[in-house]
């Protein structure tokens, strides 16, 4: 079987602006978490169909632009067969906290180019 899209996110400069055009344009209802000391997680609900959420960019310089996340097995495998496939690895798997409840199973990433 296939490996689905799991997630979708958004990393905007502008949150706000973002937040008032999508929500204003898809209807989609937006709940905002806490990341962190100092950052908010902004998680998109659309009912039916692949979620999401949004945030601020976390790379100075770097326009806004969506990341999708695929549901695998093991993120170290599938990494590696990415790499074998001439896939670079940009940023290495970092940890959700396990407090953010909505996102504890998308507890490793990986970002490819």
């Amino acid at each position: 079987m296939a490996n689905p899209f799991v997630h979708v996110e958004l990393n905007t400069t502008d949150v706000d602006k973002a937040k008032k055009f999508y929500g204003q344009l898809f209807d989609w209802e937006l709940e905002d978490m806490a990341m962190g000391p100092s950052d908010t997680y902004t998680i998109i609900k659309v009912g039916d169909g692949t979620g999401g959420g949004l945030l601020k960019n976390p790379m100075a310089g770097v326009p806004s632009f969506w990341l999708a996340y695929v549901l695998v097995d093991d993120i170290g495998a599938a990494t590696k067969k990415a790499e074998s496939l001439g896939a670079k690895i940009v940023k290495n798997s970092i940890e959700v906290p396990d407090n953010q409840k909505q996102l504890q199973k998308y507890r490793s990433r990986r970002l490819l180019d």
